[in-house]
């Protein structure tokens, strides 16, 4: 059973930056996709970045593109993902998951994901 859990959210003003974190059990980081989701009341649960087993392969949706970057130590088995320019409409809650059936592809169909944390909240005052 894969474990996540996701740090590092918080209320920041807009056109601040904040860094999530995501702490993973085993060794899962090193063989598998992982990305990054929002929630919103009113949009779902919507793909942010992702990045696969080897950090070849990178994916972001455009609204975070140029402003957010993901990333991963391996030796802490942590994922992060890097939030600058911050806007009202990145408010959310975050979460980090994992994909262990096609490591080789930066997923960013959330019903391919296997395992997720359970969430750290974002707000950004306008």
């Amino acid at each position: 059973q894969v474990q996540l859990v996701e740090s590092g959210g918080g209320l920041v003003q807009a056109g601040g930056s904040l860094r999530l974190s995501c702490k993973a059990s085993l060794r899962t980081l090193r063989t598998y996709t992982t990305g990054w989701f929002r929630h919103t009341p009113g949009k779902g649960r919507q793909f942010v970045a992702a990045i696969n087993w080897n950090g070849s392969s990178t994916k972001y949706s455009d609204s975070v593109k140029d402003r957010f970057a993901i990333s991963r130590d391996l030796a802490q088995n942590t994922m992060y993902l890097q939030m600058n320019s911050l806007e009202s409409e990145d408010t959310a809650v975050y979460y980090c998951a994992v994909e262990i059936h096609r490591p080789w592809v930066a997923e960013e169909a959330v019903e391919n994901y296997d395992y997720w944390g359970r969430g750290t909240q974002v707000t950004v005052s306008s």
